[in-house]
């Protein structure tokens, strides 16, 4: 982990991945800006007459189920669809699964008619995908949903195995699984989760690691978790309040380089 650490962020940045997005109106700005931030080129398309041809011509695509209405959904199968034929990673962000049977359809759908290299999602919505019990809380997880750690692996671990994927779930501890390996961060801070969209920033943030390094899912996945928590950290060392730590957070993301993802990384490797 520590060898891919020390050339990622730059790699990012010298491949400049287009990212795809189809994703949700409450956070779509600042999933553009973090994606800008770390050195990707974001384009947001949801029209179905186009998603086909932009997908092809990016490097990750970006579904997120936020704001879901039927003809997204289309366009997420639709795209991919294509992306799977093309080889482009698809990172999907389950967003409220388990909420409402709409969302629960939808989730279904993509995670059986699509290959997803990676499914980024909190406790709640991973349970839901992997079939267990779950009371998700809108789009945030529910407290009654909270695992430990062991628990929260072998749930990660089973659903990376039954999809052959990356799976994420995100919280105070974030696991990362590919169904034989597990990472553990302990970076981050409470504060993140007092601004919306710190998830579908996240989302975003692992399709630009993905779109550069398609070959190296789990260590890029696992990456964009660590950058994303050291971010927070440091945001929140020198803001006050939650505005103007959301914009603090997009100006590490930007700052952030090698030195400081292996200086301040906590994480253990299972």
């Amino acid at each position: 982990m520590n060898t891919f650490l020390e050339t990622a962020v730059e790699t990012v940045r010298t491949n400049n991945p287009l990212v795809h997005h189809i994703t949700n109106y409450v956070t779509v700005n600042d999933c553009a800006n973090l994606t800008l931030a770390i050195g990707g080129s974001p384009i947001m398309a949801d029209e179905v007459l186009e998603v086909m041809e932009i997908t092809g011509m990016s490097q990750a695509l970006v579904l997120n189920m936020g704001t879901l209405n039927e003809r997204t959904v289309n366009s997420m199968l639709l795209a991919g669809q294509t992306a799977n034929k093309k080889g482009i990673p698809i990172i999907f962000d389950p967003v409220g699964a388990g909420a409402s049977d709409f969302r629960n359809e939808t989730a279904r759908s993509i995670i059986n008619m699509l290959n997803c290299a990676v499914i980024r999602g909190n406790i709640s919505e991973i349970r839901f995908l992997a079939g267990i019990t779950s009371s998700t809380k809108g789009v945030d997880a529910s407290a009654s949903d909270t695992s430990s750690i062991e628990e929260a692996q072998l749930i990660a671990d089973q659903l990376a195995t039954a999809h052959e994927c990356i799976v994420v779930i995100t919280g105070a501890v974030d696991v990362i699984s590919d169904g034989r390996r597990n990472i553990l961060v302990h970076n981050g801070c409470a504060e993140m989760s007092r601004i919306t969209g710190t998830g579908c920033m996240l989302t975003s943030l692992i399709g630009s690691f993905c779109g550069s390094f398609p070959d190296q899912l789990f260590y890029a996945a696992t990456t964009a978790v660590l950058a994303m928590g050291i971010a927070g950290e440091l945001a929140f060392e020198q803001t006050t309040g939650t505005g103007s730590f959301r914009v603090a957070l997009i100006d590490e993301i930007s700052r952030i380089d090698q030195q400081t993802l292996t200086q301040r990384g906590n994480y253990v490797e299972k």
